[in-house]
């Protein structure tokens, strides 16, 4: 499986998609799109919009999800099977302009 993830530094959204994939213990490409203007273009390009994160697993993309969605569609794709225990994702998971 082949993940790629444009994410900010810092923001509650781009942690939870962390902490998932820390949860899960998946390989993953972690793209700076705040800090890396070409990965920002690329990520509207694939995307079709301009909102973060956005995490593509073997060629689907899945545009502006939460930590939470991430684990939802790997679970019923059964990518992974569920884990029911805790993950360090922020329980306030808004950032300005995600």
């Amino acid at each position: 499986m082949k993940i790629i993830a444009w994410l900010k530094p810092e923001c509650g959204w781009s942690m939870g998609v962390r902490a998932i994939m820390k949860k899960y213990e998946l390989e993953y490409e972690d793209r700076d799109m705040i800090n890396n203007a070409a990965n920002y273009q690329e990520m509207v390009e694939k995307s079709g919009q301009t909102l973060s994160p956005c995490v593509e697993v073997d060629g689907h993309m899945l545009a502006d999800v939460s930590g939470e969605e991430v684990e939802e569609y790997l679970v019923e794709k059964k990518f992974v099977e569920r884990k029911n225990e805790e993950t360090d994702v922020p329980t306030d998971q808004a950032c300005q302009g995600h």
